[in-house]
């Protein structure tokens, strides 16, 4: 078994596609195959069940990409390490974000550490709070930036930036109805939501708490997965969302949506990092550009 051997067979389980795989890796998919082939003839053990034009882990190869992952984590450690006691950051850094600071916080000062450290490579991937939360605490990427709570045990975080909520409707809307203490009945809007984990419907999960209430109280019309999404079905006329400002400015701006003022909280914009693994000197300089402090200090 080889490391190359590793990285085609977690390459192609995450793509469920050997060519695409082979793409990815820059390597011919005739070698991804027998990567692959190599594995399963040499173990006496199927990796992959073969479905329709793609293929799935089976049961053995869904417990073994775990273990494979876990492997080139530590390969790319240790080389990490040897490039640290070189003095010379470099090497690749896997970042998750979710979806409001992937799009709208993340990309400018990317470029601008990417400008600075030119032998740095970021790999990014967009998800939702609770999964960027998870894929830091398993070791999946090495940073993870996230705009809700957090509290895995072994997850620490830092303030990076703050962000506005908004409450909007269609332009042309009529004004929401009030309850009897003069404030927004949440209960007689239709409402266009974020799925569970998102750090957008945490926002909307604590102001329904703080009036006692719960998202089964509400009307909820429609759930979609992405910022975007739910932007457009609110311009749609769908009903209303308390979203990020960042993702609907510009909608307001234009004549396009309408905010409905309301007493709503800053929340935070958060940097994680595992407490217990070694942050590599180009993680270390990452996490210095994003925060603004050379000596960042994480809480629990």
């Amino acid at each position: 078994m080889t490391l190359d051997q590793l990285r085609v067979f977690v390459e192609v389980a995450e793509r469920g596609h050997v060519t695409r795989a082979a793409e990815a890796l820059h390597i011919s998919q005739s070698a991804a195959s027998a990567a692959i082939a190599a594995l399963e003839e040499h173990y006496q053990i199927k990796l992959f069940d073969r479905v329709g034009r793609g293929i799935q882990l089976s049961e053995a190869g869904r417990i073994f990409v775990r273990e494979a992952r876990a492997v080139l984590e530590r390969a790319s450690m240790a080389q990490s390490v040897l490039q640290d006691l070189a003095g010379s950051p470099a090497g690749p850094i896997a970042l998750a974000a979710s979806q409001t600071i992937a799009t709208y916080w993340l990309p400018h000062r990317l470029a601008t550490f990417h400008l600075a450290n030119p032998c740095m490579r970021l790999n990014v991937a967009i998800r939702n709070t609770h999964e960027v939360e998870s894929a830091v605490a398993d070791g999946e990427v090495s940073i993870g930036l996230v705009e809700g709570p957090t509290q895995h045990p072994v997850v620490s975080r830092i303030r990076i930036d703050h962000d506005q909520m908004v409450l909007v409707v269609a332009a042309g809307r009529a004004a929401p109805a009030e309850n009897p203490g003069g404030k927004v009945d949440l209960r007689a809007l239709n409402w266009v939501i974020r799925e569970p984990g998102s750090g957008t419907r945490r926002a909307l999960e604590d102001l329904v708490a703080r009036e006692g209430l719960s998202l089964e109280d509400l009307n909820i019309f429609l759930e979609l997965p992405g910022n975007e999404a739910v932007r457009a079905a609110v311009e749609a006329g769908a009903g209303a969302t308390i979203i990020s400002r960042h993702v609907v400015a510009s909608a307001i701006a234009a004549g396009r949506l309408k905010e409905i003022p309301i007493d709503l909280p800053q929340r935070e914009y958060a940097l994680l990092r595992h407490r217990d693994r070694h942050a590599t000197l180009g993680q270390r300089a990452l996490v210095a550009h994003l925060t603004g402090a050379a000596d960042a200090i994480f809480e629990t």
